[in-house]
């Protein structure tokens, strides 16, 4: 009965599946299969193999040998800097070394800035390099100044390799006073010496005095050395002898090993009249005051030196006489005693002879930086407030300072403008200030970059339209005011925004 039961069951399901069936319309697994065929819904043709060959001829094949990279070379992280690592690819090293030597950096210091920037970033040397640009940029860091990170650069790039290299760690290593690292590895590898001089120094600094004295005796006979540096070692190496001589001639040549032996035997050299860097020798505790202070502002003025420390050699004692720079130094003292005073009259009496002190030493960026944050904090008025808004303007906090300026004036708006990153009408304004002015409008990255220097951001050669830029800025602030244009249009375009306003505002706040 059960039996029945349920078989009767299953024939009537059987029959309303078979009557629904005849019903509806066939299931499809897949929906879009019943969606009629129309070329808005198929999916675009994806091909999965190459295309046929055009003939039946072997295509050509273009070999090229794989290369290791060299390692980037610098003192400052790509990262921290902004600039790719490979920031000279496909540039001529020949080229790059001719830019990086005669780039005119000296009176803005934004400029001083990226170039130092540029020395001192990770980057790799472009392809068939042999050298020329890290010598570049360790004789340039001389130039400028920079003994302490040319030495170390130096040193980072293993300078035993080359002869070169070797000389460059040497001759800053002299600079420093740090000669004894040096002179160790010249005692070993005394192929690596520019001359007979460095290995009689480096055998007397390590105390083998009878090797340096069988040297300076085989020079003397072999005629080796010229007569002025055989008579400075004589005296180096036998003080006894010459203790009653009269100071030896400066010689016509200074290097860095001449200098170092005149002081070793008593007789430092003056050092303003020499190369900047050898004016960071004057920074070590063995120079007087004065020339210590001279160094530092010599150096701060190119941008080798940071304003901290010279403020520190500033406010190290009392100015011992008037006139000159202890004036400078007397003006910045009161101005800073009248800082931490929190007087609004006693800074605006003392912060225009301060800025008259250093504006006369070229630190006027480096006063900024140290006292910008400061003089936002006082409430002056008249000429003090308008000088003190630039000098903030010449901070790294220069936008801050461009929302409050005070007052109004033609020369304010614009300089209140371009510290936003903004152009202003032409109207009324002077060639070169209408010159900064059109390098900040909406269409300037494109329309007044150069050609040529946009055919090289295009082909990738970034370095190298930074350094034509940096000249085209030296040419504008002479007086070509579409070089000018030009230049900071370029800065803009490769992303160096802070460069471009920042040197503008220099070249329209400072009088140099």
């Amino acid at each position: 009965m059960r039996t029945s039961l349920a078989l009767a069951t299953l024939v009537a399901t059987l029959g309303s599946w078979t009557s629904s069936a005849t019903a509806q319309q066939p299931l499809a697994a897949i929906d879009w299969l019943n969606t009629p065929l129309t070329t808005s819904v198929l999916p675009e043709t994806i091909l999965l193999e190459p295309p046929v060959a055009g003939s039946a001829l072997r295509p050509e094949i273009t070999v090229t040998p794989l290369r290791t990279l060299p390692a980037p070379t610098g003192l400052v992280s790509a990262a921290s800097t902004g600039l790719p690592t490979d920031l000279w690819r496909g540039s001529d090293p020949a080229e790059l070394k001719r830019l990086i030597a005669s780039v005119r950096v000296k009176d803005t210091p934004a400029m001083q800035a990226l170039l130092f920037t540029l020395l001192l970033s990770e980057t790799r040397a472009p392809e068939d390099d042999k050298d020329a640009l890290l010598l570049a940029r360790l004789d340039r860091l001389m130039a400028l100044g920079a003994t302490d990170p040319a030495q170390a650069l130096a040193q980072q790039t293993d300078p035993t390799k080359t002869t070169a290299r070797f000389k460059r760690w040497f001759d800053a290593s002299l600079l420093t006073g740090d000669e004894d690292r040096a002179c160790a590895v010249l005692r070993t590898a005394a192929h690596l010496a520019p001359s007979y001089a460095e290995r009689i120094f480096c055998d007397a600094r390590q105390g083998d005095w009878s090797t340096a004295a069988l040297l300076l005796e085989t020079a003397h006979t072999l005629e080796i050395l010229p007569e002025q540096d055989l008579a400075l070692l004589d005296r180096f190496l036998n003080p006894d002898v010459f203790e009653f001589a009269p100071p030896p001639k400066s010689p016509d040549v200074i290097t860095p090993l001449t200098f170092r032996l005149f002081e070793s035997i008593g007789e430092p050299l003056p050092t303003s009249n020499l190369p900047r860097a050898y004016a960071a020798a004057d920074l070590r505790d063995l120079s007087g005051w004065k020339a210590q202070l001279e160094a530092a502002e010599r150096l701060a003025h190119i941008g080798a030196l940071p304003p901290n420390r010279l403020l520190g050699l500033f406010s190290e004692r009392k100015p011992a006489a008037s006139g000159g720079i202890w004036d400078r130094v007397s003006a910045l003292q009161r101005f800073e005693t009248a800082i931490k005073t929190g007087s609004d009259d006693a800074v605006a009496k003392t912060l225009l002879r301060a800025w008259e002190a250093v504006q006369a030493s070229g630190i006027e960026t480096g006063f900024a930086e140290l006292f910008a944050e400061e003089l936002a904090r006082f409430d002056l008025t008249d000429a003090a407030a308008e000088l003190a808004w630039r000098v903030r303007l010449l901070a790294p906090e220069y936008e801050l300072a461009a929302m409050l300026p005070p007052s109004e004036t033609p020369e304010n708006l614009l300089l209140a403008a371009i510290a936003m990153g903004k152009a202003r009408d032409d109207s009324g304004l002077s060639a070169r200030d209408a010159a900064i002015s059109r390098a900040f409008a909406e269409t300037a990255k494109q329309a007044q970059v150069p050609a040529h220097l946009r055919g090289k951001i295009e082909n990738g050669r970034l370095g190298e339209a930074i350094l034509n830029a940096m000249v085209l800025f030296a040419q504008g602030s002479d007086g070509n005011w579409a070089a000018l244009t030009g230049a900071l249009s370029t800065f803009r375009l490769v992303g160096l925004e802070e460069t471009a306003r920042r040197s503008a505002l220099q070249l329209l706040i400072l009088e140099r």
